[in-house]
């Protein structure tokens, strides 16, 4: 059985990790009407031992960061909002066995029945021991990966294809080092994808293509990833810089799940700096499009209605907003790691 929650009460939540989605989400805490700051983790120094509400802007919260885990330990929370880079499984266990449930946004967790048994194993342990459920969660994956798809299965008996299309226009984003070191922009075609890169999409996206299908009753016989570029058609300029012709200003990510020989389900990620591209493609603005081949056909457009200039600023919302309101339904699940297939329809409490 879960750990007892007294109805009425507001949930003690802890914050770990205060980066971009994390201070996000410590705000969202903050300003919850039903959720109570119950403590921070920092991974920097230099943020230890400060008043949180100077992390996230909001005024004076009384709660004093700490960078260490003993200290979250100690706490007696609900729920810890689980959010650095990426997910040390010592100290994910050490929270779960304490007592603590766990909304995680590193990836990893998605669809339990894909992990390294031993993984599974430690994570489902601590889980018992603590009588708490771990879920991991974000906007992609997560919320454009899997509680859309389900929402839009529900109204079909016959499924032939469903393709989730995300699209990130990134001309006015003022990243260098992102755009150019690490995704790649800008440089010679041959030097973008390498197996290493496509092992991780796979391994990012795959578990959500696998989770839903097998919600549906159609499991994947496999899931397979590749990659496509276009490059500037011409030299140009964009926030981060230049530019070269005939350099990668395009990149298209697939995640495909396979079933009797076809693709059932797909995951296509399409990030561009310009559109004046070679060979052309066929590009939308910023946000997701999803389109449903079956007996009740669906075409659903998404974007996001937000200037590029202030995409980077409003953005992290979409991935700390959905695991802040994923809190209660978590807190009051059974044991266990719980997917997204497995939680009731949650929303947020805004009043």
């Amino acid at each position: 059985m879960p750990r007892s929650v007294h109805p009425g009460q507001p949930l003690r939540v802890v914050q770990w990790a205060t980066g971009t989605i994390g201070t996000r989400s410590l705000r969202a805490v903050v300003d919850h009407p039903h959720m109570v700051l119950a403590g921070v983790h920092v991974h920097s120094p230099g943020k230890a031992g400060r008043d949180a509400g100077e992390l996230c802007g909001s005024g004076p919260t009384g709660v004093t960061t700490t960078d260490r885990l003993d200290d979250v330990l100690a706490l007696g929370a609900d729920c810890v909002l689980y959010m650095p880079r990426t997910a040390d499984l010592d100290e994910l266990c050490a929270l779960l066995a304490s007592g603590a449930n766990v909304v995680a946004t590193t990836g990893g967790f998605h669809h339990p029945a894909g992990l390294d048994p031993t993984v599974r194993c430690r994570v489902e342990a601590a889980c018992e021991q603590g009588g708490t459920s771990l879920h991991d969660t974000g906007s992609s994956p997560g919320f454009i990966t899997e509680a859309v798809p389900l929402v839009l299965a529900s109204v079909q008996r016959r499924l032939e294809n469903l393709t989730v299309h995300e699209y990130a226009d990134l001309s006015r984003r003022d990243s260098p080092e992102l755009l150019f070191d690490i995704m790649g922009f800008g440089r010679a075609p041959a030097t973008v994808f390498d197996e290493r890169r496509l092992v991780h999409v796979e391994g990012s996206f795959g578990p959500s293509l696998r989770l839903v299908a097998e919600a549906l009753g159609l499991p994947l016989d496999a899931v397979e990833a590749h990659g496509r570029f276009a490059t500037a058609a011409r030299t140009t300029r964009v926030a981060a810089g230049v530019l070269r012709a005939g350099t990668v200003a395009a990149q298209r990510m697939t995640v495909s799940g396979r079933r009797d020989g076809r693709t059932l389900l797909e995951f296509n990620a399409t990030w561009y700096c310009t559109d004046d591209l070679d060979p052309a493609w066929d590009l939308r603005p910023t946000g997701w499009h999803l389109t449903v081949d079956g007996d009740t056909p669906l075409d659903v457009a998404m974007r996001f209605p937000v200037p590029l200039e202030r995409l980077a600023e409003v953005s992290p919302g979409y991935t700390a907003h959905r695991a802040v309101n994923a809190v209660p339904a978590v807190c009051a699940a059974t044991p266990g790691l719980r997917t997204t297939a497995d939680l009731p329809p949650f929303t947020a409490v805004l009043g």
